[in-house]
């Protein structure tokens, strides 16, 4: 993420200036839009997206301030994961940034694999990112490692029904499924759902209190987990 998020916030004007008038760029701006409507509604103060026909520069100015300002208060709206997944496919594709993977990941998943287990991964980042990503990481690609992936439009990240939804997709029952986060709130929503849980900490994340620790479990490394 120290990679990902920055490339964001360095290429942005370029990337909207670049692709300019192409459909895949309208279509995200469309959805850009929609979202900020929506966030107005919900009393939000964003910065509001003009229609396609309005003045160039005054339109991209007002997408790049949305852009940010949703980046800077951490925010994962689906409109802006699909933005942000087609901004990273052309810097994965030209070789500009690789997927960045802990060195404990890969002898994970590849036993894990051997071993039977489905593994499949959700995340705040669109799938197409996901795949991005899981394709050309520092350790080559970890996609056939991987059973699937879903994103928020199953539905955020928070709200236990997006793991029920989840386990229904996958084809078992909740109480058969650990996730794995570093975020107490997901785990505490995959908890009410009835999956099992497991919060990862790794260096530079936020400290976790006793409580949750004592709550939900805690390792540090992927080769702590075990799957019976």
């Amino acid at each position: 993420m120290d990679v990902l998020f920055p490339y964001i916030r360095q290429n942005l004007i370029r990337y909207v200036k670049d692709h300019w008038k192409n459909a895949e760029l309208i279509k995200d701006i469309d959805s850009l839009r929609m979202q900020a409507v929506e966030d107005l509604k919900n009393g939000l103060n964003v910065v509001q997206i003009p229609d396609i026909d309005e003045e160039e520069d005054r339109l991209q100015e007002a997408i790049i301030t949305n852009v940010f300002d949703q980046m800077d208060a951490d925010r994962k709206t689906t409109a802006l994961k699909q933005l942000q997944g087609h901004i990273w496919r052309e810097a994965y594709h030209s070789g500009k940034i690789e997927g960045h993977v802990y060195e404990d990941v890969m002898p994970a998943l590849k036993s894990w694999k051997t071993a039977g287990k489905h593994v499949y991964i959700y995340s705040s980042g669109s799938v197409e990112a996901q795949k991005l990503l899981f394709g050309a990481t520092t350790y080559g690609n970890l996609l056939q490692f991987i059973d699937g992936h879903f994103d928020t439009n199953i539905g955020p990240k928070k709200e236990s029904t997006s793991y029920t939804k989840i386990a229904n997709e996958c084809g078992y029952q909740a109480h058969q499924i650990l996730f794995l986060t570093d975020i107490p709130e997901e785990s505490q929503a995959a908890k009410n759902a009835g999956m099992k849980t497991t919060l990862v900490s790794r260096e530079g994340n936020k400290s976790l209190c006793e409580e949750v620790v004592k709550e939900f479990g805690e390792v540090k490394s992927f080769d702590q987990i075990s799957l019976l």
